[in-house]
């Protein structure tokens, strides 16, 4: 089956901009035109592509469909470059699942060494943003899995450190007896959202015990970086986010030569 390239523009601009109105906007034509064309993408594949709401989302459907024309964006763009086809080409478009603590660090510098890319970020656990390939919604995704997902390729992009850091204060309060399985079930926890397991992982790997800490939820990774040095709790940062702060005395290690690599 084959699709009509203003049709798709249509989909694609609607789940980019979250409306119709702002979409027509950006494709230079009215919104009614817009309307007319995600209704022809509609009936010819036979299902809803939009929740019309506010904002405008994807169905399953949609957003797969979405998927597709960006990928045929880039072929074409990357076609163009190869051919000199164009001697201004317009930046193509590339959606991917990336996690808070890489954006937070290494992934904006690289990011900016890609020329003429348009960049849609969905942002995810390390180890969930790999359901976002399986779905089709996005063409790429930096996840912390040892097998590609089917149907792509897999490149190692490095390590991440992490070392468990709380502000001096928070320390003397609540484990001034030592780091151990009573202190950590007491003391409060921060931690990024229901899917981050780094900081029971840490738990786990120190004390050998499952336990379930108070937690506060916060979900930016500079802001566990604040958090923890204003006291409110411990947590798992990226070291090159806290390395400052250890210097400075912000904060210190829970335990010493406790530094966590994921890959």
């Amino acid at each position: 089956m084959q699709f009509d390239p203003p049709h798709l523009a249509a989909l694609s601009a609607v789940l980019r901009h979250g409306s119709f109105d702002a979409a027509a906007a950006s494709l230079g034509v009215t919104p009614s035109a817009v309307s007319q064309r995600i209704k022809a993408l509609e009936d010819r594949v036979g299902a809803v592509l939009i929740h019309r709401a506010s904002p405008c989302t994807g169905t399953p459907a949609g957003e797969r469909l979405a998927k597709h024309a960006e990928d045929v964006g880039l072929l074409e763009a990357q076609l163009s470059r190869d051919l000199a086809l164009d001697p201004a080409p317009r930046p193509a478009r590339l959606r991917l699942a990336v996690n808070a603590d890489s954006l937070a660090t290494w992934f904006i510098p690289a990011m900016a060494n890609v020329p003429d890319m348009l960049f849609d970020l969905v942002l995810d656990d390390e180890e969930h943003s790999a359901d976002w390939l399986r779905r089709g919604a996005v063409s790429a995704a930096v996840c912390a899995l040892g097998a590609p997902v089917a149907g792509c390729d897999a490149d190692p992009l490095g390590a991440l450190r992490y070392v468990a850091t709380a502000s001096p204060g928070f320390m003397a309060r609540w484990f001034a007896g030592g780091v151990t399985a009573q202190a950590l079930a007491r003391a409060p926890c921060l931690t990024f959202n229901a899917k981050d397991r780094l900081q029971r992982r840490w738990i786990e790997q120190v004390c050998g015990a499952r336990l379930t800490p108070p937690l506060h939820f916060l979900p930016s990774s500079t802001g566990f970086v604040a958090a923890a040095e204003a006291g409110l709790g411990w947590g798992m940062n990226p070291l090159p986010l806290v390395r400052a702060a250890l210097r400075a005395g912000r904060l210190v290690p829970l335990l010493h030569d406790q530094i966590w690599t994921c890959r």
